[in-house]
């Protein structure tokens, strides 16, 4: 019995063709894409690591290998004070939240310290006041004003500090500023400008301290 090749329909070769002509074509765009990076190497730089939260962090959280990865950026793409290294970062505290795949920079890191410390971001202090506030009414993250009322002839009130942030709220006793007339509650740690510092000390020494609690930002 004899075996007869058999013939395309021209339908067949015209779908042959077709694929053809797209594999060519995916190929050359591919090609043209990998020459303009190549090109543009020199203009954004070597491909760098830089360490990426694994999942979204809460301030004040001490971070620890499995919350972080490293990704993979253009050197000239890499944010300024990008971690190079997880190790640079396990160990520390987060000064403010970030999201899944954010970069984890310096600043974003607190020092070595102690709890109150590590959070504490490069330029600012920590400062304590009594806040004579109800337990419960205020929590870190929040926005205060310290307003000083000074006593003698002519009492007056004046406005200290606004838009202080909450750093952690202590428990409700009295403390060593409640020493300068302020009401019994829990205390507020604040981030304050090394300035705002100054003034408070003075007013925590010759006036009562009163903590007003701002709204949230829209």
């Amino acid at each position: 019995m004899r075996w007869y090749p058999r013939r395309w329909s021209p339908r067949s070769k015209l779908f042959l063709v077709l694929a053809v002509v797209c594999g060519a074509t995916a190929f050359a765009i591919v090609r043209g894409y990998a020459a303009r990076i190549e090109a543009l190497r020199p203009l954004v730089g070597r491909p760098i690591p830089i360490v990426v939260a694994a999942a979204p962090l809460a301030r004040g959280a001490v971070l620890t290998q499995d919350m972080l990865q490293l990704a993979s950026v253009p050197e000239a793409f890499a944010q300024p004070g990008a971690l190079r290294s997880i190790e640079q970062a396990v160990g520390r505290a987060l000064v403010a939240d970030i999201a899944q795949g954010e970069v984890l920079t310096r600043t974003r890191i607190g020092s070595s310290g102690g709890p109150v410390a590590a959070q504490v971001p490069s330029g600012l202090r920590a400062f304590v006041v009594a806040s004579g506030i109800p337990p419960g009414t205020v929590r870190a993250g929040d926005r205060v004003d310290v307003l000083a009322t000074f006593g003698g002839q002519r009492p007056y009130t004046d406005t200290v500090a606004t838009g202080l942030e909450v750093l952690t709220v202590l428990p409700g006793e009295r403390d060593a500023f409640a020493a300068s007339g302020s009401q019994a509650g829990p205390a507020l740690v604040l981030l304050v400008t090394p300035d705002a510092a100054e003034r408070l000390a003075y007013a925590s020494a010759f006036a009562t301290l009163t903590v007003t609690i701002g709204g949230t930002e829209p």
